[in-house]
């Protein structure tokens, strides 16, 4: 019994470390999870990622919080889990803020920032089953999207 009230205290904390690391790297798988695919790639565009800017090719994964940079020869298609269609044109910058999406009832959300440039998209399953769950932040307006096809541009930075 005294050996038990000794190593009680070690194996709380190792219980508690095993619960903290369980936690966590289900928070960063989760945060990790692709939301998207680039499909197209033409002349000079990136994906930003952690403050890291790589040229952008087909078939790369795209995740929450990242950036979508293209130069002035640059444009890009991207295709979401949800089945949404973006394309950005030349000199254009865009952050994916916030995305959401269960597959098994159609349910979720996406906010995307535009700092400027040009995009075109065809809304996907977010749009439509959860009408105004996706929008699209410019530095003048929000547009909330309810199921259809729009293109914006932006001109300026913030």
């Amino acid at each position: 019994m005294v050996e038990l009230a000794r190593t009680w205290p070690r194996i709380t904390a190792a219980a508690l470390a095993a619960a903290f690391v369980v936690v966590f790297a289900s928070a960063a798988r989760a945060r990790d999870s692709r939301i998207a695919q680039v499909k197209t790639v033409s002349g000079d565009a990136a994906l930003v990622r952690g403050g890291a800017r790589t040229a952008a090719r087909p078939g790369d994964p795209v995740y929450e919080k990242d950036t979508i940079e293209t130069g002035a020869d640059g444009a890009i298609g991207i295709t979401f889990i949800d089945n949404t269609v973006m394309s950005a044109g030349p000199n254009s910058e865009i952050d994916l803020s916030e995305y959401r999406f269960d597959s098994s009832n159609f349910n979720g959300a996406m906010l995307t920032d535009m700092r400027k440039g040009t995009v075109t998209m065809v809304s996907g399953d977010i749009a439509r089953s959860s009408p105004g769950a996706m929008k699209v932040r410019t530095p003048s307006a929000i547009l909330g999207v309810r199921g259809t096809r729009f293109a914006i541009e932006v001109e300026g930075t913030r």
